[in-house]
């Protein structure tokens, strides 16, 4: 004979007094542990941008460090004078050849040695994978050093082995014509091991069944890669292209180091002009140059999103 059990009468514990309760000791900890980040953050990065970005609104000169409080406010003054200036322009312009041209064949050469080491380099693949991303965490500095030596007109490497041919290599970091040029094969061959790594991870995360059916439909080489692999590389390409788009927009020790903008401010960025405003003092025009540029990133971040996002 089955026997009927009462159900059991769940004691809660009561709310403190007031009918409120305190905060725990959980969230009380939490904040200790994040507090020294806030402090951080707020003294070393959020108050430095707001103080930028108020100066950029004025008139602050080297002169005025010490009476800070005497600047005057000339509102977008310093942002008009800016888009007037011709060397800003130029160096506007100099920075969208060195993104248009350099961002997508540095990505083209880093999918294709992604593709040669995940589908033909079978032995040694370690081997290269180190070689190719050796240059990313090598100084720029130091790079840029060694490719001044290469591309010398006289007796650098690059012209040395043109000579073996019968032919007159230019000068390249002195010619209005090659200056921007070399300085975009140089960005390619720092920067594709970087977009390579991440591609290869991408291709290797594409389930080989993928290619096998396109195989069974009778599908080629080129067709598989161009309508069955690019399509599942579509988050891969939107961050290399934003990360490396981000990286050109601000590239600056290449023409510091190798150019020094010139000739004839053919290789001057806007981040060189900017720097070379905060040097001359003008850190109230240096400071809105430098707001345009994260205007300019933070549009062409935009568009690369709607473009390459996944659909």
């Amino acid at each position: 004979m089955a026997t009927i059990t009462e159900p059991r009468t769940v004691r809660r514990t009561p709310p403190p007094e007031g009918g409120r309760r305190g905060p725990g000791r959980e969230t009380l900890a939490a904040w200790v542990l994040v507090l020294p980040f806030v402090v951080l953050f707020l003294a070393f990065t959020a108050g430095p941008v707001l103080g930028s970005l108020g100066m950029s609104f004025t008139d602050t000169r080297q002169r005025d460090l010490r009476t800070p409080f005497a600047v005057e406010g000339v509102g977008f003054g310093n942002y008009v004078k800016a888009l007037q200036d011709e060397t800003f322009r130029k160096a506007a312009f100099n920075t969208a050849y060195f993104v248009v041209v350099g961002v997508p064949l540095t990505l083209v050469v880093a999918l294709a040695a992604a593709v040669l080491l995940d589908r033909g380099v079978k032995r040694f693949q370690a081997l290269f994978k180190v070689g190719y991303y050796l240059p990313v965490v090598t100084s720029i500095v130091a790079i840029a050093v060694i490719w001044r030596f290469v591309l010398a007109p006289d007796a650098g490497l690059l012209n040395t082995v043109l000579g073996w041919f019968g032919i007159d290599g230019p000068n390249w970091l002195g010619s209005k014509t090659w200056a921007m040029p070399s300085l975009i094969a140089m960005a390619i061959w720092r920067n594709f091991g970087s977009a390579m790594i991440i591609f290869l991870a991408g291709l290797q995360g594409i389930p080989q069944s993928v290619e096998e059916a396109g195989q069974l439909d009778g599908a080629g080489s080129w067709q598989r890669f161009r309508h069955l692999i690019l399509p599942l590389l579509r988050p891969t390409i939107l961050f290399t292209s934003v990360t490396t788009g981000i990286g050109y927009l601000q590239f600056f020790e290449e023409p510091l180091v190798m150019t020094q903008g010139g000739p004839l401010n053919s290789t001057i960025s806007v981040s060189m002009y900017t720097y070379q405003q905060f040097g001359f003092g003008n850190y109230g025009l240096a400071t809105s140059m430098a707001y345009l540029l994260f205007v300019v990133i933070a549009v062409v971040t935009f568009i690369q999103f709607r473009l390459l996002r996944e659909k």
